[in-house]
């Protein structure tokens, strides 16, 4: 009956249907069960306040690309990694992979993604990788542009779960595959950090299993308004329509969001999926899954400020994602594309 079902959807998915798989649907079997919720609690809501009003603080002016900011925000993630002994996937402490400005647009100094990695115990070739940009608009008129929400909260999310994972390992609870954190730059100035990491990958990218990319995922916006408890999902089901089952599957069993595929849509004109870091990995037919809290009134200005950040559902949100990556890393199979 589970084959059966698993067949229909994906029919239904590829005469194009624009209708998400209902929680009756998700057959898939988790692997993931109540020893990840020990490390799933680990992220809270004080501890990504506490990284947000540092990341996203007037030391960093912005952190745009290339700018003295940019380099203090790289180095607060280096310092975090390594405070946490989390290691380079390079060895040592380089935890940068630089970028030279041949890569880059003109009038852009140097940058660097930050990159960290936890080796799988099983199949450490395999490579799940959770990625946010961590930079943002500088100060082009000389007020801060603060990034709080964009994407602030997509990278201290991604501190947490790194952190959630490494107290797994030290319990001798580690993943079965490697997981690389990915901060890349130059996400503002055209996904540049991205691309030059799809271009020189780290790891070969057809051992790359996946890429969970969250871009602003700490607010509401105005179409939730009314009910809060929600997260946009898109680009799930585009690669691969298991990741999309075990996304569902993951978010019925542990954190009971309303998953909105609204700018899933191939004919919404925001084009979303093709605006943030997941993009450059699906180009390169990697599955990928994009969180997303929808734009607000404060997007791309001045107000993007971490006191108007929902720190509850920045907490729930990031735990959704530790779940699905936990789940990724640990089935027996990797997650398979669609024909």
């Amino acid at each position: 009956m589970k084959k059966i079902v698993l067949l229909f959807c994906i029919f239904l998915l590829s005469c194009g249907s624009n209708t998400h798989i209902t929680n009756q649907a998700t057959t898939i079997d988790l692997v993931t069960n109540t020893t990840a919720t020990k490390y799933a609690n680990s992220i809270t809501p004080n501890d990504l306040k506490t990284h947000l009003y540092k990341f996203a603080s007037d030391k960093f002016e912005g952190r745009e690309t290339g700018e003295p900011g940019q380099k203090l925000a790289a180095a607060y993630l280096k310092t975090f990694y390594i405070t946490h002994n989390i290691a380079s996937p390079y060895g040592g402490e380089d935890y940068y992979q630089s970028i030279p400005t041949s890569h880059l647009k003109p009038n852009l100094n140097p940058s660097e993604n930050v990159v960290a990695f936890i080796k799988g115990s099983e199949k450490p070739d395999e490579i799940v990788v959770i990625s946010a940009h961590y930079d943002h608009l500088g100060k082009p008129e000389g007020d801060i542009y603060y990034g709080a929400d964009d994407d602030g909260s997509g990278t201290v999310a991604l501190l947490e779960i790194a952190e959630a994972f490494e107290k797994a390992v030290e319990d001798s609870n580690g993943p079965k595959r490697s997981i690389l954190f990915l901060h890349v730059t130059g996400e503002e100035k055209g996904l540049l950090g991205s691309k030059y990491y799809t271009e020189f990958p780290i790891f070969p990218l057809d051992k790359t299993v996946t890429d969970l990319n969250m871009d602003m995922i700490g607010r509401v916006d105005d179409a939730h308004k009314n009910n809060s408890n929600y997260v946009y999902l898109i680009g799930s089901d585009k690669l691969s329509t298991e990741l999309h089952l075990l996304s569902e599957e993951i978010n019925n069993k542990f954190t009971h969001l309303k998953l909105d595929y609204t700018f899933d849509n191939e004919n919404d004109p925001n084009r979303f999926y093709y605006r943030s870091d997941h993009y450059n990995f699906a180009k390169n037919n990697i599955p990928i899954i994009f969180y997303f809290n929808g734009t607000h009134k404060d997007y791309h200005k001045i107000t993007d400020t971490p006191d108007k950040i929902n720190y509850d559902l920045l907490a729930k949100r990031t735990k959704l994602v530790f779940y699905t990556a936990w789940e990724i890393a640990n089935r027996v199979n990797r997650i398979s594309l669609n024909n």
